[in-house]
């Protein structure tokens, strides 16, 4: 039987076990990356309803503290990642969780912007090595034509941090006022949220499985069908595309694919940093009035459909087969509605045109993951995964900073939005150029 028509019991195996590894790693991968997702955005969130302000943040030094984190998280993404490779996941993502959830709480006890930068730098150390240490863990145990379904049910988190997180940040900093430690809301917001990570952290330990090897929670039959089902896709990778850690680090394909991570993840971060701003400023732009929890749902409407996006869009791509265009129509399509929203007469309109950017966004992040493990496979896998989201978490960085000084520079954030739709389309056109993989004869040989 060919792989494109497995056998009738190959495929009951395939379904039963794939449901039974779906059902175990999906919604403990979700949280965590809610939690490390909410950490990593909250001040967004904070910035407008007091953090600024008792810092002294123009919108600019809000941009730099936010995008600092990014700064940190690129220094060491490869390196962590390597190590997660090397040890473990189980280990690794625990190590992660516990260090990235120490540094969060802290926050809250920030006396200047100085402090503030420094913490967000480390926050960016702490972490780095998760998101690419997932999205490698994932290759351990889905196989490619289920992978980027996979990757969307771990990544819905993006969006659900913001359809629950946001209401649950506004409520934090509503009801957190003097009430422990005398902090402001703001400030009791960054403790709470901070909290949970480290505890998740520590389950980690006891929940993760490195390998299908070691899954005693699957049957015999059902753990030696998946670690074969890996070990024949890894090979065939491996022969195929023979790239060297070495290799991989310098081929300008990666390079390029981690521009176009880069044109998603600058939308993502300047959409998702600057909207509770955007929203707050609503007041004087349309006389509209919402409280601090009014706004957080606010901010959560665009999120809903991105998680619809998400997981409808990638399912679709692992149907199809397809890959290239699941990147670059929604990464296109998100670019074009970002401007447009600046030019709308109402909030409905304005929230329309953002939903539509976000729904873009939350849509090509899933699709994209399976391009580079296309031709990348084991070490070169968790270096070469590393490189293209450190490169492209950049725009974490450079998103919220343009975006706030531009902001500051002309009064108004129309031109720093007009900034994120054209490097979003750019993006989309990038991935359309580039294509799914190279040719095995262009996947020399050599260290």
């Amino acid at each position: 039987m060919s792989a494109s028509n497995p056998a009738p019991a190959d495929s009951a195996m395939r379904k039963k076990v794939m449901r039974k590894v779906a059902w175990r790693l999906s919604p403990f991968l979700g949280l965590l990356y809610f939690i490390n997702y909410l950490d990593r955005s909250n001040i967004g969130f904070a910035a407008p309803h007091g953090m600024n302000e008792a810092l002294g943040l123009t919108s600019a030094a809000f941009g730099l503290a936010s995008g600092l984190f990014f700064i940190g998280y690129l220094i060491l993404e490869v390196p962590s990642n390597l190590a997660l490779h090397k040890f473990g996941a189980r280990r690794w993502i625990a190590r992660i969780m516990v260090s990235w959830g120490i540094v969060a709480s802290i926050i809250a006890f920030v006396p200047n912007a100085g402090t503030l930068y420094v913490l967000r730098f480390l926050l960016g150390i702490a972490e780095a090595g998760f998101f690419p240490g997932i999205i490698l863990f994932l290759t351990f145990w889905f196989p490619r034509r289920e992978r980027a379904k996979a990757v969307a049910l771990f990544m819905l988190a993006v969006p659900l941090s913001s359809v629950i997180g946001s209401p649950l940040s506004g409520w934090l900093i509503s009801v957190g006022h003097q009430i422990l430690f005398g902090l402001d809301g703001w400030r009791f917001m960054f403790l709470v949220e901070g909290v949970p990570a480290i505890i998740v952290g520590v389950i980690c330990w006891w929940f993760l499985t490195d390998k299908p090897q070691d899954a005693k929670w699957l049957a015999d039959d059902e753990r030696a069908w998946l670690q074969k089902e890996m070990d024949t896709e890894a090979a065939e990778t491996g022969q195929r595309y023979h790239y060297p850690l070495k290799k991989a680090l310098t081929q300008p394909r990666i390079l390029l694919l981690a521009f176009v991570y880069f044109g998603i993840v600058y939308g993502l971060y300047a959409v998702g940093f600057f909207l509770p701003t955007i929203i707050a400023g609503f007041q004087e732009t349309f006389n509209t009035h919402y409280s601090v929890f009014q706004q957080g749902l606010i901010v959560a409407i665009p999120y809903v459909f991105g998680c619809f996006a998400m997981y409808f869009w990638a399912k679709h791509g692992d149907k199809t087969g397809e890959r290239v265009w699941h990147v670059a129509i929604p990464s296109i399509v998100g670019g074009i509605a970002i401007p447009i929203a600046l030019y709308l007469h109402s909030p409905f309109t304005t929230m329309i045109a953002v939903t539509i950017c976000a729904m873009g966004i939350c849509a090509a992040l899933p699709a994209f993951w399976p391009l580079p493990t296309t031709f990348l496979t084991g070490a070169a896998a968790a270096g070469g995964i590393a490189l293209i989201n450190s490169l492209g978490n950049l725009a974490g960085f450079f998103g919220p900073y343009i975006t706030g000084w531009l902001t500051d520079a002309t009064g108004s954030e129309k031109a720093g939005l007009w900034v994120v739709g054209a490097v979003m389309v750019a993006a989309g056109l990038v991935a359309v150029a580039l294509r799914a993989a190279p040719k095995p004869d262009d996947a020399s040989v050599g260290s």
